[in-house]
Order: C-alpha cells, then structure tokens, then sequence
C-alpha cells in the first residue's frame, strides 16, 4: 500500500488545494519545505500527497544522513510519473473539477486496444502536465477486481497476458481505449 508521494507542479498550492476537493480531504502547508503543500484525505490509510514546487527534488546526502531537499535550475516539461487516486465523486464530478481549472479531464478505458477494457480511469492532468489517474468508487471496484481476477493473479503481470503490438517487442505498460466510458463501452 502506498500511503502517500510526492509530486512537483508550478502552483504547488493551488493543485494541492484542488487534490484535496478529489479526495474530500484538506490541504495544509508541508513545513519541511518552503513553498510546499500538502493534500490530505483524513483517511483510514493517510492517504497524503506532497506538493512541491516544481524546481524541487530530493538528493541523496553524501554522507548517512536523510533525503534533503535541493533546488534543479530548470523543471522537465513532463515526468515519467503517474498514480491511480480512488475518490469519493462520480466521474461528472470529476470532469467538472477538472473542466473549472482548465485541466484536461478525461475517462478512459485500460488494457488491450480494440478490446473490452481491463477497468476505466480518469486522466486528470495536473497543470495538464502531471497524470493523477482518478478513480470514481465503481471504476475503484472494477480495478480491484481486475487486479484480484485469475488472469491477473496468474501471470503476476496484468499486462503480460497481452499479445503485443505489432513491431513491439513485448506489451505495451498502458494501453488507451479511445472513446470508452464508465458504462464499459469499448
């Protein structure tokens, strides 16, 4: 289980403050770091997610002492980062959030292209360049089940079951069904 993470973004105030709305939860200044935020959704788990200035990032000491913070002269225009957030809201709720801040929001289905989808997400861009894949309670459902089905359990790889594409040498990590909904539709 993770319990929290930490993400980077211009306004990190601002996109704490809206990742709090998605989880119900409350946003509060991150005292370790100047200028950092906090998203907390006052779960069971601690379900947290840091918000840091964009410039930020956290260096190994030379010597054995804990992660420090340090500041990189210029931040990636997109990172190789994503997480699945549960949420108590429905997808309209979500899009709404999302349409409000002018950040594309957007469901879309997750497995195999031209096939019934694995389970559904909503690709919430943050400053629409940080992917928060957002989870309604049914499309949370549908991933665990996913997760918890014989195939999955089977091969230890949910994706490895899929015939790869053509020209690739194994699977894809993530496959977009274009056009799907929550109602399942392909």
């Amino acid at each position: 289980m993770i319990h929290h993470v930490s993400i980077p973004a211009r306004e990190p105030r601002h996109v704490a403050e809206v990742l709090a709305e998605l989880m119900n939860g409350s946003c509060f200044p991150f005292r370790p770091l100047e200028g950092a935020f906090m998203a907390a959704s006052g779960d069971a788990n601690g379900t947290m997610i840091e918000v840091y200035p964009e410039r930020m990032t956290l260096t190994m000491p030379d010597r054995d002492d804990p992660a420090v913070f340090a500041e990189h002269p210029t931040p990636p225009p997109a990172w190789p980062f994503h997480i699945l957030l549960s949420v108590p809201w429905e997808a309209e709720d979500v899009e709404r959030i999302g349409a409000r801040e002018g950040w594309r929001a957007k469901t879309f289905g997750r497995g195999t292209p031209g096939q019934k989808p694995f389970f559904h997400v909503i690709e919430f861009w943050l400053e629409n360049r940080l992917l928060i894949e957002v989870a309604t309670p049914a499309m949370a459902q549908e991933y665990l089940d996913f997760c918890k089905s014989p195939q999955t359990s089977r091969t230890g790889d949910p994706l490895s079951a899929r015939p790869p594409r053509s020209g690739q040498a194994g699977p894809p990590a993530v496959a977009v069904v274009p056009g799907s909904r929550t109602t399942g539709q392909a």
